[in-house]
């Protein structure tokens, strides 16, 4: 037993067509197609809406779909895991290729070159699809914003959200072409990469994401940096009268100071947790 097949007798007993299931469902009847026949795997449902919205359709209890495609993931994982790694397509290639910085790109296609899917250029892949993918799942419920995407691409706002969902699905080793051209080209604007620290920073088309530029670092720090807490900070935290109204922002921030030499008191913690919330002195964007 498995997703499609449910569905399939589902709609048969209601007497009701694969169109129905896909306006149901906010898709093209082509994917509901394309699933129903099992030439695409059930999606992730961690990653979409779509087993909530057809279960409520089906009248079919919500967990059974969720529980059908879980199994038959991990079953179609173990087959994949068995496989080894394919270069990626020449096309995904280029895409990443032209959107890195112009001062960047001759030196990592180089590398690139070097490899059929070496370990930089699945580090940029992965984190590119990092940052796009949480973007996709915190827009997913945004009517506004999957038009906007739709428009962009010139398609229907039914084939925008059958994109996002397919482009929730993926991996860095089957990303395709047609996920880099309908979802990672429009919101990707450059990206760029320090090669001897490995940092990396995102800047995204702003007229589809507006926020700032994500920046991912490796950060090496001492053993001993990782274990060690301020006596005065504990005995701060433990004083209700001076740590009483400090968020987990604020006491994360006050843990992470460190000292050499001189230790600092309960009461520094409080005059820094004051320093934080006054406006005098911080510049506003």
């Amino acid at each position: 037993m498995n997703v499609a097949l449910v569905i399939r007798q589902r709609l048969e007993q209601l007497e009701l067509e694969q169109r129905d299931l896909a306006t149901a469902a906010q898709v093209t009847e082509s994917y509901i197609s394309q699933l129903l026949t099992c030439k695409k795997p059930p999606p992730a449902p961690q990653r979409t809406d779509i087993y909530e919205k057809m279960a409520d359709f089906l009248k079919l209890p919500r967990a059974e779909l969720v529980k059908l495609a879980d199994s038959q993931r991990k079953e179609e994982l173990k087959k994949k895991i068995a496989d080894p790694p394919a270069p990626m397509f020449q096309g995904v290639r280029d895409l990443i290729l032209r959107k890195c910085a112009p001062n960047r790109e001759k030196e990592v296609a180089e590398i690139f070159e070097k490899q059929p899917f070496g370990e930089l250029e699945r580090l940029v892949t992965q984190k590119l699809l990092d940052v796009a993918k949480r973007i996709a799942r915190e827009e997913l419920q945004s009517e506004e914003w999957l038009r906007l995407m739709a428009r962009f691409g010139h398609r229907s706002y039914e084939e925008m959200r059958v994109i996002v969902l397919e482009f929730l699905e993926i991996d860095v080793l089957s990303v395709s072409v047609e996920n880099c051209v309908a979802f990672l080209d429009p919101l990707i604007e450059s990206w760029d990469i320090d090669l001897a620290t490995f940092s990396m920073e995102i800047v995204l088309n702003r007229r589809v994401a507006p926020r700032q530029p994500t920046r991912f670092e490796f950060v090496e720090k001492e053993p001993e940096q990782l274990s060690i807490e301020e006596p005065g900070f504990r005995e701060f935290l433990k004083d209700r009268i001076l740590s009483g109204e400090a968020n987990q922002e604020e006491i994360e921030f006050l843990r992470e100071l460190r000292f050499k030499g001189r230790r600092p008191t309960p009461l520094y913690y409080y005059r820094e947790l004051q320093n934080l919330r006054d406006p005098l002195h911080f510049r506003t964007r």
